[in-house]
């Protein structure tokens, strides 16, 4: 039996010692390293958070008091306390415990909040709920970390919640230094100060003693001292910023040391007012690789290796891979690319351009908007910026892309990772509304490669548009083998024709592989089949209509969500030039997907060669040839 054994509901903590909390601790960390090893996950940011977990609980009573996790990667060991260690085995599988915050899951979950920033607002917006029902007798606590604070939209909510003494926010700041790697910006280096200050007292009390008893020190003496101690306040306590935003500020404070974090949380509770709790502590604490990872602390691997902290898996090249390699060679011919990430370098692909062109790249933190906008700058001025991001956070820039990128017709080239089915992280990290969204970006141009090669072309013919947006997508993942063309139709890929035309085929980036499966098995059943491949999705080549003239229907493979997708699209098309064919679109339906391997929820998508044969053949067979009835109502032998 270990402590852990016993632990059930947060109430079991109550009674336990000090002594005995450290064990828990030791044991929490291992049952961490032990589950994530096996199905992947959010690692470093767990570890680190052990013991400023234990005492919230210890202090808070959830669910009366509201524990609102910002980026709820780092709520595994919430999930721990609260009821679902059994769970663990299937962490981040179909069916097993979200990596997340869910409510499905658990009361304690208030919030389902896996993108960065957006805690402190949630916490606000509870707060003032509380205050009109009457409850503020139930605290508030927002828990942010790995560089959430480098988010705009977490200073929008701090203006608000400062602003506001009667409505108390406890804001816990886990300030490991980090986010995907070392956090970057002013806002880092203002904690770094923090981290690393002296105490001031001892020089403002020197002033204090030596004013009242040196009479001779006239008004303007007082007063050059007076500015003094104010400009010592502000070079050695770098606190006073959110004291000056009305907000209270304890610490900093070890993290990793349960008595203090605790003092410190039930000091912040008896103020009854906005107050900033800052804990330090180390990402991946207490498990040698993570700590000695100097790249990320096992933010979030794949499975791996307990022992050694290595992937179990051999590496493959990937979409990002691909990217990374390719950029590097198109910025060392053009001295006018350079890069922007919001805090995800390495994850998208751009650490060997870092490397190669480090004063070429800007990572400006969890901020999407700025980058887009920050990107603009660059382009006005002659530069081609390559904005490399995950596809499920252009969603939060999506006004700058429109307003200061494509209404300026600037050349900034988008290229979006982890678009379509990602799958373990679940239903906040699927990339699939970006084609959506973009769509009804005027000017815009958007390209989707089906394989390593056409990346390669895509991304070379986007950056050298000089005029207007562009914008490029791919999945997460291995790249699949090579799918040449068999020829061109206007700029469109031809990559199957067999038999007679009796369907065309639109796949979609990576699923033209689909689309090529099931034409070769419909061909076999007599079924003629022509698969394109648009590789510029938006704007869509004229040739497609020709095409679709010379079929009997239309299918379109995506994984996108269907409404407002590339199918749509080509509907709008063919509408257009009044061809009117019987068409389907074969996509993600319009809804949240519970997390899963991609290749399990592409199934439960009906994204599979299987289903796109089934329902090209369906529609064939509806839309079949009818028999023509001589004039004596008999129809021909």
């Amino acid at each position: 039996m270990t402590l852990l054994d016993d632990v059930h509901e947060p109430g079991d903590l109550a009674d336990l010692t000090y002594d005995e909390l450290e064990v828990l601790a030791s044991e929490i960390r291992k049952e961490l390293v032990s589950a994530v090893s096996r199905t992947g996950g959010h690692l470093g940011p767990n570890l680190g958070c052990v013991e400023l977990t234990i005492a919230l609980h210890r202090v808070f009573e959830s669910p009366a008091d509201r524990l609102l996790f910002d980026t709820g990667h780092q709520t595994y060991v919430h999930k721990l306390l609260t009821g679902r260690r059994e769970g663990f085995g299937g962490l981040r599988q179909r069916g097993g415990l979200s990596g997340y915050p869910s409510r499905s899951e658990s009361v304690h979950d208030v919030i389902e909040n896996s993108h960065a920033s957006t805690a402190l607002s949630w916490a606000d917006g509870v707060a003032k709920a509380l205050k009109l029902a009457g409850r503020q007798d139930r605290a508030v606590v927002a828990v942010v970390g790995d560089g959430a604070l480098t988010g705009g939209m977490a200073w929008e909510a701090l203006n608000n919640i400062g602003a506001a003494r009667d409505r108390p926010v406890i804001i816990v700041v886990n300030d490991n230094g980090r986010s995907y790697a070392p956090t970057t910006g002013g806002i880092a280096n203002h904690f770094a100060g923090l981290r690393m200050s002296p105490g001031y007292e001892g020089v403002l009390a020197a002033i204090k003693r030596t004013l009242p008893r040196n009479r001779r020190v006239g008004a303007p003496a007082y007063e050059v001292l007076r500015r003094l101690k104010r400009s010592l306040k502000d070079l050695l306590t770098p606190q006073a910023l959110f004291q000056d935003l009305g907000l209270k500020y304890l610490g900093p404070v070890d993290g990793h040391d349960l008595a203090a974090v605790e003092t410190a949380l039930r000091r912040a509770r008896g103020l009854h007012a906005p107050v900033i709790v800052h804990c330090l502590t180390q990402k991946g604490r207490g498990y040698l690789p993570a700590e000695n990872h100097a790249d990320d602390c096992l933010h979030g691997p794949g499975p791996f290796d307990p022992v050694t902290g290595r992937s179990i898996h051999q590496s493959k090249e990937t979409w990002s891979s691909v990217f990374g390699t390719e950029l590097v060679e198109i910025a060392g011919a053009r001295a006018d690319v350079v890069a922007i990430t919001a805090a995800m370098l390495r994850p998208t692909g751009l650490g060997t351009f870092a490397k190669r062109f480090p004063e070429r790249i800007f990572d400006v933190g969890i901020a999407e908007q700025h980058a887009a906008t920050s990107a603009a700058g660059l382009a006005l001025e002659g530069f081609h910026p390559v904005v490399a991001l995950y596809a499920t956070f252009l969603n939060r820039a999506f006004d700058q892309v429109l307003m200061d990128v494509a209404l300026h017709r600037a050349p900034v080239t988008f290229v979006l990772d982890r678009a379509g089915v990602t799958g373990d992280d679940g239903p906040s990290h699927n990339g699939m509304w970006d084609l959506s969204i973009l769509q009804i970006v005027p000017g815009l141009r958007v390209a989707v490669p089906r394989d390593g090669q056409r990346l390669r072309e895509l991304l070379g013919e986007a950056v050298a548009i000089d005029e207007g947006p562009t914008a490029l997508r791919y999945p997460k993942g291995p790249v699949p083998e090579e799918i040449p063309a068999l020829g061109k139709l206007g700029d469109m890929d031809v990559v199957f024709q067999g038999g007679s035309e009796d369907a065309l085929l639109v796949g979609v980036g990576p699923m033209v592989e689909l689309c090529l499966t099931a034409a070769k098995s419909l061909q076999a059943r007599g079924i003629g089949c022509t698969v394109l491949d648009p590789r510029w999705v938006a704007p869509l080549d004229t040739a497609l209509v020709d095409a679709a003239r010379r079929h009997r229907v239309v299918v379109v493979v995506e994984d996108n969500c269907v409404a407002g997708g590339v199918g749509d699209g080509v509907a709008r098309m063919l509408r257009h030039h009044s061809v009117h064919r019987p068409m389907s679109t074969l996509g993600i339906a319009r809804k949240f997907l519970d997390h899963g391997k991609r290749a399990q929820v592409l199934k439960e998508l009906e994204l599979t060669a299987e289903c796109v044969e089934s329902r090209v053949a369906q529609l064939v067979a509806e839309h079949a040839p009818r028999p023509v009835e001589t004039a004596t109502g008999r129809r021909p032998a």
